[in-house]
């Protein structure tokens, strides 16, 4: 696969995931959000199974994992039992349009650990870019602009977005394997992990019909998202692939804005203006 190819994938990724905010926002009138973290996991897994059995002829010749790929394997499920719970709990309190575009911070993380710990190249634009997110999600951040407070959920979506700015560098560790059975051993584990937390923590399941629409979200938005987002960073790489997958947060905030029908803030306008330039340098054709 060319760079270009590759690119393409990581957009069709951000595509996909771009909905998994506004109908998780829905879906969790009826369903708790470490369920909800649950179903995810577990739709995308379950959706990608499906496939490989009926397409198991044209499976990709990638090298299976080896005993050195268990710390990765292992932080990949952990990582990613924390992430999304914290990140459905900051969306059921929380304005969708907002979460979407403080989802934008995982760019910061991924590319930051890229470079500190795997000695990725960050360009002088990638950098300007870090700054401005990271300006746009602490003004989405705010809660009370006369005392210039910090919203404990806003702080909980910018905590997942550092746990998936970890879990995306050790995926791409990962990267040289097929990428259906990264997604398979990633959401088996973490969904389960996730039932397990939400179980342990009192919540409980009871049958619903929106159980199956939060599976086939699962495996729409974080199954095919995650499948073509391994693709791309085993060419492009943690950072880069991180860059593009940007889009995603733009995306979900206006299908937000589509589904909660409302006039957005001064504030969130700002934001989005500031996270949208800091995105445009983040995607570098360097």
């Amino acid at each position: 696969m060319n760079n270009r190819k590759a690119i393409r994938y990581a957009i069709y990724a951000a595509l996909l995931y771009a909905i998994s905010t506004p109908f998780s926002k829905l879906l969790m009138s009826q369903i708790t959000p470490m369920f909800m973290a649950g179903l995810l996991y577990l739709g995308a897994a379950i959706g990608m199974s499906i496939v490989c059995i009926f397409t198991r002829g044209s499976e990709d010749k990638s090298k299976p994992f080896t005993r050195k790929d268990i710390p990765y394997l292992t932080a990949m499920v952990v990582l990613d039992i924390l992430a999304p719970i914290l990140l459905m709990t900051a969306l059921y309190h929380s304005p969708s349009e907002s979460v979407s575009l403080i989802n934008n911070f995982e760019i910061v993380a991924t590319s930051l650990i890229a470079f500190i710990v795997f000695k990725e190249k960050i360009t002088p634009r990638l950098w300007i870019a870090i700054v401005l997110i990271t300006v746009a999600s602490i003004l989405l951040s705010v809660s009370d602009t006369t005392s210039f407070s910090i919203s404990p959920y806003s702080a909980l979506a910018l905590l997942a977005c550092c746990c998936w700015g970890l879990e995306n560098n050790c995926t791409r560790k990962l990267s040289y394997s097929e990428p259906a059975k990264i997604v398979i051993v990633k959401g088996f584990g973490s969904g389960t992990g996730s039932v397990i937390v939400a179980l342990i923590s009192g919540d409980r399941l009871h049958p619903s019909p929106y159980i199956l629409p939060a599976l086939l979200l699962g495996f729409i938005a974080y199954g095919l998202s995650i499948f073509a987002y391994v693709y791309a960073q085993r060419y492009i790489g943690a950072a880069k692939t991180s860059a593009f997958y940007a889009l995603s947060p733009f995306i979900g905030a206006l299908i937000s804005i589509a589904v909660f029908p409302k006039i957005p803030s001064v504030l969130f306008v700002a934001a989005f203006a500031v996270m949208a330039a800091g995105t445009f340098l983040a995607i570098d054709k360097d």
